[in-house]
Order: structure tokens, then C-alpha cells, then sequence
């Protein structure tokens, strides 16, 4: 568990050990606080756009990067009428809490490893395009979501687009981003928590119109089906039929 931070705070909170939360670090210069509660919140205190979201869910679930299993718990219940849901997740300790949390079906795996299974819905939730990391990165990333997906089947995903974190103080208004990056919503962020650092990976914000481009480079169809308040969106991808 010592390079699994974020697994290691999960489990500290789920077994009663909540000292403090995790602090990001964006690559954008922004540090910001992951409060853990938030990360085992009920359905009642989930934004609008992931209640909308698991209402889309139907049939075989997969909720891809689980985290503490709070999505799957909840689309166990009787109210929603799926057939079942697996959470996959990279971290151990993410897995071992959704486990003790009571989510039957669990897996802890790189999502490019988990193969030769197929499911109804696709669920990427909390910035869940983000596992792609870059967008050179999409091609390869859908084409592995569509081996994954039942004919008929749905990908239901959120982000947000993060231009407003470039908006120039000036009179003039407007954008300024500084040179060499391929694109704006292209970050990296590493995690701290209890004096205890992750790794630096990449992690992608994407706007709607870059995502429905690609989408349908992949020969998906993209339907922006919500927007939050505070530039994300949800949007639901389907297997273009010709």
C-alpha cells in the first residue's frame, strides 16, 4: 500500500482512521483539498450530473475507476433496475473498501488489461474521460471501450472544460495559453497525503465539442444529455450504426 495514497485514505476513512484529506496538485499551479467524505457520499448529496447519470445506467454495469464504490453501491440497490454492476479500479486499496463497503463485484485492474467481458453500460464518472491522459490518447482509449460494450450497449461519461482557467486578467479579456501545449485540458496532478506523495501521472479535462469530434472519429455517436453548473457536462456515447 505505500504508493497507493489514494487507496490508503479510503481505507483509513471506511475503517474509521479520518485524520485529514487529500491535497492535489495540478500541473496548472492549482493545489485544491479532496475532502474523503465527499467520496463516500450518498445518493442524496451526489451533484445533479451523476444522478443523472446512474439513472441512464441499464443492464450489465461497469464502473469504470470505482474509487470507494459509492456509485456502485448505490446502483446495487433495488431502486435501479440493472442487471448487474462490476467496479474496477487500479488501486488496491480503492477495491478492498468498495469490498468492506459491500460492493459484491470487485476487480482491481488496469483498465487496458481488463478484456473479454461486455456490458450494457460503461460508467466513467468524476472527470472519467481523464483516464485517457492526452488526446492523442482518445483513438486507442475508445477502441478499448468498444470491446467492451454489448451491441446496443452506452458509455456514459462526465468532464469539464477548464478554459476558464486560462482567462487573461486584461481589460481585453479573453484566453492566454502558454506555449507547448497540445491542449489546454491536458494536465498532470500528483496527490499528498498523510506526508506521503503519488506518483505524477497525466489526466485529461476535455470540452464537449473535442470529445463529440473524436467520438465520432471512433465511430461513436456523443449526445451531451446534461450540464452541471460549473462547466462539466455528461454525455452519452453509442455505436454508430450504419
Amino acid at each position: 500500500m505505500d504508493n497507493d495514497i489514494y487507496g490508503q485514505a479510503l481505507l483509513d476513512y471506511q475503517n474509521g482512521n479520518y485524520t485529514e484529506d487529500i491535497t492535489t496538485y495540478l500541473s496548472l499551479e492549482e493545489e485544491d483539498t479532496l475532502p474523503l467524505p465527499y467520496l463516500f457520499r450518498d445518493y442524496k448529496k451526489m451533484p445533479l450530473i451523476e444522478k443523472h447519470a446512474l439513472k441512464l445506467c441499464k443492464g450489465n454495469v461497469l464502473d469504470i475507476g470505482c474509487g470507494a464504490g459509492s456509485h456502485s453501491f448505490i446502483l446495487q440497490q433495488k431502486e435501479f433496475s440493472i442487471t448487474a454492476v462490476t467496479a474496477i479500479d487500479f488501486s488496491k486499496g480503492a477495491i478492498e473498501t468498495c469490498k468492506l463497503r459491500g460492493v459484491k463485484n470487485t476487480i482491481c485492474t488496469n483498465l487496458y488489461d481488463f478484456k473479454d467481458q461486455k456490458f450494457d453500460t460503461l460508467l466513467l464518472l468524476m472527470n472519467g474521460i481523464g483516464i485517457a491522459g492526452k488526446v492523442n490518447q482518445l483513438d486507442s482509449f475508445f477502441t478499448h471501450l468498444k470491446s467492451l460494450l454489448n451491441p446496443g450497449g452506452q458509455i456514459l461519461l462526465d468532464s469539464s472544460d477548464i478554459i476558464y482557467m486560462y482567462e487573461n486578467d486584461h481589460e481585453d479579456g479573453g484566453y492566454w495559453i502558454p506555449d507547448g501545449i497540445e491542449y489546454y485540458g491536458e494536465v498532470s496532478f500528483h496527490m499528498e497525503y498523510k506526508g506521503k506523495k503519488s506518483e505524477t501521472f497525466p489526466w485529461l479535462y476535455l470540452d464537449y465539442n473535442t470529445l463529440q469530434r473524436a467520438a465520432n472519429y471512433n465511430n461513436l455517436n456523443c449526445e451531451l444529455v446534461f450540464e452541471g453548473e460549473y462547466y462539466d457536462f455528461l454525455a452519452r456515447l453509442t455505436l454508430l450504426e450504419y
